[in-house]
């Protein structure tokens, strides 16, 4: 009896996941067979606006936008004190930390950052 490779379809933190054997990706988009397109979060981030360094007056806390959709974030003292992915859309920023919780923000402008009720300028 032959056995035919399992799919198994999940909706990850808003993004569909199609998971075969020895093949793992994610999209947020779908085309018409139902397979993802493939498409790259660091090819749309590494020529985005925002990208780059972000730290509030004082530089207390550092926030760094990956061109990945990662981001990395000092505060203090300590490095990388919190790490997930974010999505840009327009002027909003949305995260998710690795950690579970969710936060968002807004850019005023194309060197202001408004997020965690903290003002981020870009370095």
């Amino acid at each position: 009896m032959k056995h035919r490779p399992i799919t198994i379809y999940a909706l990850l933190l808003g993004s569909l996941c199609i998971i075969e054997p020895s093949m793992a990706v994610a999209s947020n988009e779908v085309s018409a067979g139902g397979k993802p397109k493939q498409q790259s979060m660091e090819k749309e981030m590494t020529q985005h606006t925002y990208v780059g360094m972000w730290v509030t007056d004082g530089g207390h806390i550092r926030h760094e936008l990956l061109p990945n959709g990662r981001y990395d974030e000092a505060r203090g003292t300590r490095a990388s004190a919190y790490q997930g992915r974010y999505e840009i859309k327009g002027n909003h920023i949305d995260y998710w930390d690795d950690t579970g919780f969710t936060a968002d923000g807004n850019f005023v402008d194309k060197d202001t950052l408004h997020h965690g009720g903290m003002i981020f300028r870009r370095q």
